[in-house]
């Protein structure tokens, strides 16, 4: 079969998981600490077979989507004036302990609990440099740019920020929460910044959001095209070609 044909297939293969992922980023392009997924390509497909069967070549020549991968790129900063709003300048992620074990999050919408505990939006609790649940007393709340939590002027607590190597050692799954991948354990983070009372905005541009649902549109679009060019060139062949062999 032409190898033309496995191109189409897999580009429309490739676009139509980029619409999915272009969707939800646009969907999220408002939701704090939001890291946007990006996609990424392999150009060998791997094997003893990779180069000797015609499914290998045609792999190897047009490429394959490996999938999508986080964007690591520094989302806005948007003051909100809460004590307990942090916001993280650089590489890292907040730690939360979940009903289904720990999970990471750049959103840093934070408050106390009845109990003392600083938990999220969701009620669940956050975790310190150690890897325990955060609690505070009544005070005044002062975070410095290291993570050390002061209430009345007495240290409490260190946020802790937990740093991945790049977006593949990181899972979404869903609710701004993400779980590490399979052998992955994060390392604390040495060079991130803590700003509170600030909240960071998602890494994802609405207007580039939009463009880039159109663009993925539009190419699926083509991809499906060029299989409906092929489908009717090989009825033709098969019709009208073959029986005069």
């Amino acid at each position: 079969m032409d190898s033309g044909y496995y191109a189409a297939m897999t580009g429309l293969m490739a676009r139509t998981q980029a619409l999915d992922t272009a969707a939800a980023n646009l969907a999220n392009a408002q939701t704090p600490g939001y890291r946007a997924e990006r996609e990424y390509f392999r150009s060998t497909l791997l094997g003893p077979d990779g180069e000797e069967s015609q499914l290998g070549q045609a792999v190897n020549r047009y490429g394959l989507l490996g999938g999508d991968r986080l964007s690591m790129a520094q989302g806005p900063m948007q003051q909100t004036g809460n004590p307990l709003d942090l916001a993280i300048q650089g590489n890292g992620f907040f730690a939360v302990q979940t009903a289904n074990d720990i999970r990471y999050t750049r959103d840093g919408s934070f408050h106390r609990s009845q109990s003392g505990v600083v938990v999220t939006a969701a009620n669940e609790p956050v975790l310190s440099s150690t890897g325990k649940a955060i609690s505070i007393p009544p005070g005044e709340v002062a975070i410095g740019s290291g993570g050390v939590i002061s209430v009345s002027g007495g240290a409490v607590a260190t946020v802790g920020v937990f740093c991945f190597r790049d977006g593949v050692q990181l899972k979404p799954e869903g609710a701004n929460l993400y779980a590490a991948a399979d052998g992955i354990t994060p390392t604390q983070s040495g060079d991130a910044v803590i700003q509170q009372g600030a909240l960071e905005g998602a890494n994802q541009d609405v207007v580039q959001g939009a463009l880039d649902l159109i663009m993925m549109q539009r190419q699926a679009e083509m991809m499906q095209k060029a299989l409906t060019i092929f489908h009717t060139e090989f009825n033709k062949t098969a019709t009208e070609d073959l029986p005069r062999v």
